[in-house]
């Protein structure tokens, strides 16, 4: 990722790491739990105040024994490779490898090693990893981008527009930091569109880095900053897809094993997609899960489905010509028949409702038990004195497919 590439060089102050047992490592903590979160020389109203105190309270960072943060003090490629490691734990994605300038003596050999094999960190050609130079600020980005194995969804010469010193980006760098950038990665203190990516990156920038990052993953909670990249979201441009007559729509009805209506009555229904609704490319145009919105109807001494409006699970609502084949199986119901056996796992129309209670002379008929429509009471008189009723059986897993009847146009997002 790094090795075809001249880095920025220079001897910069380092920070004081101590190798000896029991020393103080900025960046490393062992208790998280009882980590420093305030130092004297981060206020409140520091610009990387809130990224600083998120990460100390998870023992990514650390200050120094004196109550210190330095904000501004470089980082080097090690200290980088130890903060990586405390905030992204992974399992391997590649072979370790001994690094000529890496001593398995070093204070940070091992953070080295593991922040190699996890993919955030590469080495230089030679097998050199250069551990004590300081890391720029866009290799930090690439580090972060490539090890969570972000790529731009978008055209990256059109995102990296947003920067005003766009052409300072390296070749390598450009693609993972427009990744970075769509993820809102990148923070840019006191301009936010100059990324000044070759400088050196400091203490407070590495945290804001990170802290974001983790926020891209999910593992941690926004921070409200003006300094955060947030790219204008591009709206794609909906595709117009036509569905031919005669696709079928699998539906399925939850509410009920089967429904009972009259010959003469119409109640209203609402089924759900069982299944996508695909064209011969694979793309799905009817997702599963959306619902048709619909009537059954007498037609033909029998009912049919007649679909009204499809809604999609996104939202969208279309207009929709559909229709389920006609059903014609009856069920009598006789006077003297338990109303408990009829109704178990059944839904009634109003109108089957009415004449179940006329037939059996049971008027407790749940209005769960019951399709919206005409009010049971006003329909009894319909069926009163009767002995038996034939009522139109339906059972929606088979009886209720349908087909689309004119071409229906949708829109993809």
């Amino acid at each position: 990722m790094f090795s075809l590439n001249r880095w920025q060089s220079g001897t910069a102050a380092l920070m004081a790491l101590s190798v000896t047992v029991g020393a103080v490592a900025p960046f490393i903590t062992a208790a998280p739990s009882l980590a420093q979160t305030t130092f004297y020389d981060v206020s409140s109203n520091y610009w990387a105040a809130q990224f600083i105190q998120q990460l100390s309270q998870r023992g990514v960072i650390a200050g120094f024994p004196d109550g210190s943060f330095r904000p501004e003090e470089p980082v080097t490629r090690a200290q980088f490779a130890a903060m990586v490691n405390k905030a992204f734990p992974k399992a391997p994605q590649r072979q370790a490898i001994n690094f000529v300038d890496v001593p398995g003596n070093y204070w940070a050999s091992n953070a080295i090693r593991q922040a190699y094999t996890i993919g955030f960190l590469s080495g230089y050609p030679g097998n050199r990893f250069e551990p004590n130079q300081n890391i720029p600020r866009q290799q930090v980005l690439v580090a972060l981008a490539n090890g969570l194995e972000y790529r731009p969804t978008a055209n990256t010469e059109t995102t990296l527009q947003y920067f005003s010193d766009r052409f300072n980006i390296a070749d390598y760098a450009r693609s993972p930091i427009a990744a970075a950038a769509e993820r809102k990665i990148v923070v840019n203190y006191p301009n936010v569109q100059f990324l000044n990516p070759t400088a050196t990156a400091t203490r407070a920038q590495v945290a804001a880095f990170i802290y974001q990052a983790l926020v891209s993953s999910n593992q941690a909670s926004a921070i409200n900053s003006p300094y955060i990249v947030a790219l204008q979201p591009t709206t794609p441009t909906p595709i117009s897809v036509t569905i031919p007559q005669g696709t079928a729509i699998p539906v399925k009805y939850d509410q009920a094993e089967k429904i009972l209506v009259t010959k003469d009555e119409t109640a209203p229904l609402t089924l759900t997609v069982d299944q996508n609704v695909v064209t011969q490319e694979g793309t799905v145009v009817i997702p599963a899960g959306s619902q048709v919105v619909g009537q059954l109807r007498p037609v033909q001494g029998g009912s049919q489905f007649v679909a009204e409006k499809l809604v999609l699970t996104g939202g969208q609502e279309y207009q929709i010509n559909a229709t389920s084949e006609v059903i014609t199986k009856t069920e009598t119901i006789r006077k003297g028949t338990s109303t408990s056996t009829i109704v178990r796992n059944t839904v009634l129309g109003a109108g089957a409702a009415a004449a179940v209670s006329a037939v059996t002379g049971d008027r407790a008929i749940a209005t769960e038990e019951v399709l919206g429509g005409a009010a049971i009471g006003g329909l009894i008189g319909l069926f009163f004195g009767r002995n038996s009723v034939d009522l139109i059986a339906i059972d929606p897993d088979t009886d209720l497919q349908m087909t689309i009847n004119q071409n229906l146009l949708v829109s993809l997002r």
